[in-house]
């Protein structure tokens, strides 16, 4: 059974941030392109290209910004990174209603967004550390993970919904609202912040800008959990269009049937993450990361045997709640992992990496997918990527993971 104790006043604040950004983002889930597609009239080309290149470009941008976040006060940088979305999304409805929205301007906006939801995970990750007790980092990442399925559940359909009544923006307008009331949850925090103590030698180094890619590397848990984590969750990133394709285009599927086939399962995501912390607690940390991570690559595979039909909707659903739910019992225990194994003056730079990392690679893999289903078949194409995500299990070995322990000393911190 969870937890549900208070975790303090602070992070009820954190964390009611959290839900309202993200229930505005899944919301406006796939409201880009469908702009795009409904407004601007682009084309396949260009629906891909805004997909890819907010990732990829973002990603770039973002890699100054973990340097540039570790020494300084997290909460002004994440009220600003939700500042910066608020008033970047918003310009979308704003030109819309103006008649002057291009597509261009969608491009520019992705950019911005990915980037700053990188910042904002690395800082939140960083704040979190400072706000609960270690003891108390599972139950907070559970509470996290927990919100973010309940808004996968209900905001797509919801989203839906408000785009056939209302038009396509008005639920890009909702989230840029979601960003501004997340800026002001976080306000409300109020109080002193830990910060580490710079180094002595301040200032910028160019080694600063690889500084968590080179700890994340030579550290021998984090660098078998940074490759796994990063390939399933961009493999699995990669093949989602190619699954709408089969579903709509060659299945027959309605939209409505595509919706619940991906829908439905996240209540499993909800599921597994309640049920996190208490396998945790009874079968122990580490155990749980390599079951749960190992059993999340077991699933993809089946989506290539798709058929039309009830059969081929319910084949769906079933693979997806196997997979959604070991995922949602493996990211909070892995998210609390990779945090107990930074140490604070590195915890910034190292999510960021992490991040930058994870988007470049949806990115990459998105496109290097396509052109892999463009030379054979969908179905082949996804068969490939469940194939390697079942190898990614081989950097899930226990003894790769000691027990939860500090990976060096924590440094000083004086008040902020």
């Amino acid at each position: 059974m969870s937890d549900r104790r208070s975790l303090g006043r602070d992070f009820g604040w954190l964390w009611t941030a959290y839900a309202v950004s993200t229930a505005g983002s899944w919301l406006a889930f796939d409201a880009f392109p469908l702009i795009a597609v409904l407004v601007l009239h682009a084309g396949p080309e260009q629906v891909s290209l805004l997909a890819a290149a907010g990732l990829a470009v973002g990603a770039v941008v973002a890699v100054p910004l973990g340097p540039w976040m570790e020494f300084r006060p997290k909460r002004p940088v994440l009220i600003a990174a939700d500042v910066v979305r608020f008033a970047v999304v918003l310009s979308v409805p704003i030109a819309f209603a103006m008649g002057v929205l291009s597509f261009a301007q969608l491009l520019v906006v992705s950019v911005v967004v990915a980037a700053a939801d990188i910042a904002f995970k690395a800082a939140s990750g960083a704040y979190l550390k400072t706000l609960v007790a270690k003891e108390d980092l599972l139950a907070a990442n559970g509470r996290f993970e927990s919100t973010m399925w309940t808004a996968t559940v209900l905001g797509p359909p919801l989203g839906g919904a408000a785009i056939g009544i209302f038009g396509p923006v008005v639920t890009v307008a909702a989230n840029a609202v979601s960003f501004l009331l997340s800026a002001l949850g976080i306000r409300a925090i109020g109080g002193g912040e830990e910060r580490t103590e710079q180094r002595a030698s301040a200032g910028f180094r160019p080694a600063d800008l690889v500084e968590g890619w080179r700890y994340i590397l030579t550290h021998r848990a984090l660098r078998p959990l940074y490759f796994n984590s990063v390939l399933v969750n961009s493999l699995i990133m990669a093949t989602a269009p190619l699954l709408a394709l089969i579903m709509l285009r060659d299945n027959g599927f309605t939209a409505l049937q595509y919706g619940l086939a991906f829908g439905v399962p996240c209540i499993g995501g909800l599921v597994g993450s309640r049920l996190a912390r208490p396998l945790a607690a009874r079968f122990g940390q580490r155990r749980i990361l390599v079951i749960a991570g190992i059993l999340r690559s077991c699933w993809s595979f089946a989506l290539a045997f798709i058929g039309p039909g009830l059969g081929g909707l319910l084949l769906v659903i079933v693979v997806e709640f196997g997979l959604i739910t070991c995922c949602g019992i493996f990211n909070p225990v892995y998210a609390t992992y990779r945090l107990e194994q930074t140490p604070a003056d590195r915890t910034t730079r190292v999510l960021s990496a992490w991040s930058i990392t994870s988007s470049a690679s949806t990115a990459a893999l998105t496109a290097a997918w396509g052109l892999i289903a463009a030379l054979t078949t969908p179905r082949t194409a996804i068969a490939l990527a469940g194939l390697l995500i079942l190898g990614t299990a081989v950097f899930l070995r226990p003894n790769r993971f000691p027990d939860s322990a500090p990976a060096e000393p924590v440094p000083a911190v004086n008040p902020g």
